[in-house]
């Protein structure tokens, strides 16, 4: 079993994991920040390995995931035993992955010369991209949002995505301890072929951080050609508490509708409201749909709003949908999307009978029921790609709009269940990356902050503060061209998965023809 020192050490990698996300932000820490952890490995069996990577991954993603106890307690209606216990289950099992991460990285390096640089980022890559997708998918905390200040940088996710730049990261942890290891008087512990590889494969990462920095300079001095476009943002500040009760349906209302005004003095072409701005079931509730719809017409620009809407197919009953909806200056209806990807305990509640004492956290009769279509949102001065709340940390669901035509991202969300927790900050950081890996512009409104504008790379031209009433407007450029990353995907984490996978066959081979050498 791992001594205490063992102990320390992965649980000190959990720590600078967590130091280089919101709302620390001290991210060159993250460079670094699997090195303890990997000499807590050494000459460790799988099973003492798995421990020390689940330990490690469970600091790592209590320190960053706090923020769900208290979306469940304060407003997920869970008592605060089970919203702590519900905290500490989901951290167990996203730790699995850095558990399941550290036994292969043992598995590959026993009696292995295979540089921990090249192991290192290749299977957090894959675990990571697994992550993205296994079962519902949470890529919450992706080792490569650590970097999102570091613009020079994160240019590259426009070719990589965001795995490229946890590539680099995590590579350059390994890279560290392969040099640990050659430091004079260890060396002779690999042979020359352990020297050699492991110099050579530093000085190549060197030569890639160098020129993913010269690549992302020129990038950053490149101007944006799309079309201009003066949006303006909405965050009404409506407290989670009142948001749906009916006592406050004309306040919350009139906020917006007041703050709308003010956001008409800069002209722009369109507004955003955020997530479920409004207060009713747009479309159902006749008298407040058509306050809206006049409101809509006096105003004389584009809306974009969040509301709930009622649905109902061939004799079943309605059901209700997270919803944005598209209104023209005359207050027409253009379009609506339906959000995709719902938010597990948020918006319905998996397993149900097994959970009873689990309500969802949005106030609504049922579950949400999930949209179907990509729907590009079509305007004279851009076309819209809009992710709700959470969907803008789906690297593939985003791309999938950019593809369909979206020159322009609009996020619009409801962050007041998070309360002053690292969360907007998590979320406004993840959705640079977006804007970056597809060259498209986001605009993000939310209910209490962070709303804000980023260009296409990734650069934040405006953000307000949490909390506070705020009509902001920015001049934006729509996207021109689709990136390496719109039009091929993931094709970099799928080269990193291939050579994990090859790395562990390898492995195997190698240890069955030693098994078969010691029977003859």
């Amino acid at each position: 079993m791992p001594g205490k020192i063992d102990i320390l050490l992965a649980s000190a990698s959990g720590v600078l994991l967590v130091l280089g996300f919101p709302l620390f932000n001290i991210y060159p820490v993250a460079w670094i920040a699997l090195v303890p952890l990997l000499f807590a490995l050494r000459h460790k069996n799988s099973r003492s390995s798995f421990f020390l990577g689940l330990l490690a991954g469970f600091v790592y993603f209590l320190g960053t995931l706090y923020w769900v106890y208290h979306s469940m307690y304060y407003y997920g209606g869970v008592p605060l035993v089970f919203s702590i216990l519900l905290l500490i289950l989901l951290s167990l099992i996203l730790s699995l992955y850095t558990g399941i991460f550290s036994m292969l990285f043992n598995f590959i390096s026993l009696h292995s010369s295979v540089p921990a640089l090249l192991t290192v980022p290749v299977l957090w890559v894959t675990l990571e991209y697994i992550r993205t997708y296994a079962l519902t998918g949470f890529p919450w905390s992706i080792l490569g949002y650590s970097q999102y200040t570091f613009l020079p940088l994160i240019q590259i996710a426009d070719i990589t995505g965001i795995y490229g730049v946890s590539f680099l990261v995590a590579a350059c942890s390994g890279a560290v301890y392969d040099m640990a290891r050659l430091w004079p008087g260890k060396a002779k512990q690999g042979g020359p072929f352990l020297r050699w590889p492991g110099a050579a494969g530093t000085t190549v990462l060197l030569c890639l951080i160098i020129l993913s920095l010269f690549y992302g300079t020129g990038k950053l001095r490149e101007n944006d050609e799309g079309p201009k476009i003066r949006a303006g943002v909405i965050q009404g500040n409506i407290a989670q508490d009142v948001k749906w009760d009916a006592r406050f349906q004309r306040d919350v209302i009139e906020t917006y509708k007041r703050l709308t005004m003010t956001a008409l003095s800069d002209n722009p072409d369109m507004l955003f409201w955020p997530e479920s701005a409004l207060p009713f079931v747009f479309g159902y509730d006749k008298p407040l749909t058509e306050d809206i719809l006049t409101f809509q017409k006096q105003i004389d620009t584009h809306l974009l709003l969040g509301s709930v809407l009622a649905k109902k197919g061939q004799g079943e009953k309605a059901r209700l949908s997270n919803s944005a909806v598209l209104l023209s200056p005359e207050g027409r209806v253009l379009s609506v999307y339906d959000k995709i990807h719902l938010v597990p305990f948020g918006e319905y509640v998996p397993l149900k009978k097994l959970l009873p004492f689990v309500d969802k956290m949005v106030t609504a009769i049922g579950d949400f029921i999930r949209g179907e279509e990509h729907t590009v949102m079509d305007t004279p001065f851009a076309k819209i790609g809009n992710l709700i709340c959470y969907e803008i940390i789906f690297p593939g669901l985003v791309r999938t709009f950019v593809r369909n035509g979206a020159t322009l991202l609009a996020t619009i969300t409801n962050d007041a269940w998070f309360g002053r927790t690292a969360a907007p900050y998590q979320l406004f950081s993840m959705a640079v990356f977006r804007a970056i890996e597809n060259r498209v512009p986001v605009v993000r409104a939310a209910n209490t902050g962070i709303s804000g504008f980023i260009d296409s790379r990734g650069r934040i031209i405006q953000e307000s503060t949490l909390f506070v009433e705020a009509a902001l407007s920015a001049e934006i450029r729509g996207g021109v061209e689709k990136s390496f990353y719109t039009k091929y995907g993931d094709v970099f984490a799928a080269l990193c998965i291939s050579i994990a996978v090859l790395l562990v066959l390898h492995r195997l081979f190698v240890e069955r023809g030693t098994h078969n050498r010691e029977i003859k």
